[in-house]
Order: structure tokens, then C-alpha cells, then sequence
């Protein structure tokens, strides 16, 4: 590995240029700046550069047509594109060009510092480029349970049910066992009903009705629970599932990485995604899947 990183900033506009550049110099890179597409090309012609910072939205030649340029006059260079009007037809067409990475602007330095280094040591095969995707990891759509909107809850539960028996019958674990089942109105994913919205369903409704606040301290005596779970569960017996299921889960494309995946389900506070190819459902990608490959990781499994 060479002493500094050379890198070269590519932006029209100055301030952002000079600025992101001294910032750049300070954390130990070797930095050349260019105004434009055209500059940054005469920069490259005499002398390569690892890693190319470069503005999508420039006048003349623009961030797209320059990284098309530097990956035919610089194959070996990692592109990292900026832009401070993103798309994600914008983002697409970066990486189908083979950009390393989309990132927007304003862009935090510390990020901006880990993707120049993990850019450079892509590069030079210091750590592995390729991760898993949401679709190594996902449950196939057809080893999921799924059932259509107007099955009953008692249909649903037979088929959660079996998805534990199975969990209990195999050693793999991580492949089986889960708690919702994935419901369709035909070939569109309506929903999900999952054990939450089971538990939800039981709740007699004038529990849940806002009380008079004479009424807010109100404490149910032994004689008023009992035989309640009883009877609200056969209550629910057959009704439909379209009456009890929450909305469908959100969802990532396939080719996601891991770490997109974890963004989402963090940020967004839920257990799972829908993982799809184009606009098909091919499979569900849960919290727990991604511990089974983070336990690989650490532990080397």
C-alpha cells in the first residue's frame, strides 16, 4: 500500500471543492481537485489517481459521461459519484457503470473518509468487494407460509403451526420456523397476518375503547378475566384473515446488501422485509437471518 491515497475531487462548484478537499489533505490523502469533466480528464491522462470523487450534475461534460470516460482511460480507478439532486435512476445507472458508490450531498467527511478507504482497498483486493445480497439470505417465497385474504384465521394457524412443527423437525434452523404468513388478494401481496395480530384480534373491543377518566384507573377483577382468552379465541375462528392482517412489509430489492438490509429494518423498527426481483415477490429476509450471517462472521461458521 503506497504511503497517501491519491485522490482526485471532481466539482464545479469551488467552495465545495476547496473545502472538501482541505478536509481530504488534513486526514492524510493526496488531493488534486478539477473543476470539471474535461479538467478531471487531462488530470488522468498523465496521472492516475485511486480514487476519483466525482459531481454527477456539472456543465459540459456531466458525472455520468466522465465516469464512462475514466473507466475506459483508468479501468483500475474507483469512482465514487456525488450529487446533491439524487435519483434512483441516477444511482442505477452509477453502479451499472460501475461507479463504487452513490453518495449525496451535503456528505457527512467521516463517511466520505471509510468509502475512499474501502474504495482503495477493493482496488487492491485488501478486503472482499462482494457481500451477500437480501437474496442469499432470504426465505424463498415458496418455502414461506402464504395464504390468499379470505382463508380463516383457523386456515392461518394451521399453517403457522406447521411452520413450527417443521422448525422442530430440522436442524436448519435458521431455514424454517416463523411467526407471520405472507397473505395474497390473488398474485398480489395484500399483507401479512403475524402472531402480534393474532394477540391484537383477541382484545375485546371495549378494552381498547378510550375509557371516561373517571374510569382510567378502572382495575378488572379475577371473575372478569376469566374464561375471556377462551372465548374471544373461538371467536376468531372464522373470521377472515383480510380482517386481522396488518399491511404488507416493506420492501428491498434483491441485489440489497446486508447492510442496507439492517439500515432498514433498524430505522424502520420492523422484524422483516419483502425481498423482490423487479416487482415479483421472491422471498422474505427477517431479523434473524441476518444474526445467523453475522454469527458466520464473528464465529467463522
Amino acid at each position: 500500500m503506497t504511503d497517501k491515497i491519491k485522490v482526485l475531487m471532481v466539482d464545479d462548484e469551488e467552495q465545495f471543492r476547496a473545502t472538501t478537499s482541505r478536509i481530504l489533505t488534513k486526514r492524510g490523502y493526496h488531493t488534486t481537485v478539477a473543476a470539471s469533466g474535461e479538467e478531471a480528464m487531462g488530470i488522468l491522462e498523465k496521472d492516475p489517481h485511486d480514487v476519483v470523487i466525482l459531481d454527477i450534475k456539472m456543465p459540459g461534460m456531466d458525472g455520468h459521461a466522465a465516469l464512462s470516460r475514466i473507466k475506459t482511460l483508468r479501468p483500475d480507478a474507483q469512482v465514487i459519484m456525488l450529487t446533491g439532486h439524487g435519483s434512483r435512476e441516477s444511482a442505477e445507472e452509477s453502479l451499472e457503470h460501475k461507479a463504487f458508490d452513490y453518495l449525496n450531498k451535503p456528505c457527512d467527511t467521516d463517511l466520505l473518509d471509510t468509502r475512499i478507504r474501502e474504495a482503495y482497498a477493493a482496488a487492491h483486493k485488501e478486503m472482499p468487494r462482494e457481500e451477500k445480497r437480501a437474496r442469499d439470505i432470504m426465505i424463498p417465497i415458496e418455502d414461506y407460509t402464504t395464504l390468499q385474504a379470505d382463508s380463516t384465521v383457523q386456515e392461518g394457524i394451521e399453517g403457522l403451526l406447521q411452520s413450527f412443527k417443521s422448525m422442530a423437525s430440522t436442524s436448519r434452523i435458521m431455514e424454517t420456523g416463523h411467526r407471520s404468513i405472507l397473505v395474497f388478494e390473488g398474485r398480489e401481496l395484500a399483507g401479512i397476518l403475524s402472531i402480534r395480530d393474532l394477540i391484537s384480534a383477541l382484545q375485546p373491543a371495549y378494552l381498547t375503547a378510550p375509557k371516561p377518566s373517571m374510569a382510567d384507573s378502572m382495575v378488572y377483577s379475577t371473575m372478569f378475566w376469566t374464561g375471556l382468552f377462551t372465548r374471544q379465541a373461538r371467536n376468531l375462528k372464522d373470521k377472515r384473515v383480510r380482517d386481522l392482517m396488518s399491511g404488507p412489509p416493506l420492501t428491498v430489492d434483491e441485489e440489497a446488501n446486508l447492510m442496507e438490509v439492517a439500515n432498514t429494518l433498524y430505522s424502520e423498527r420492523v422484524r422483516r422485509l419483502v425481498v423482490k426481483s423487479k416487482k415479483k415477490v421472491i422471498g422474505i429476509v427477517r431479523e434473524q437471518d441476518l444474526f445467523f450471517e453475522l454469527a458466520r462472521i464473528i464465529l467463522g461458521a
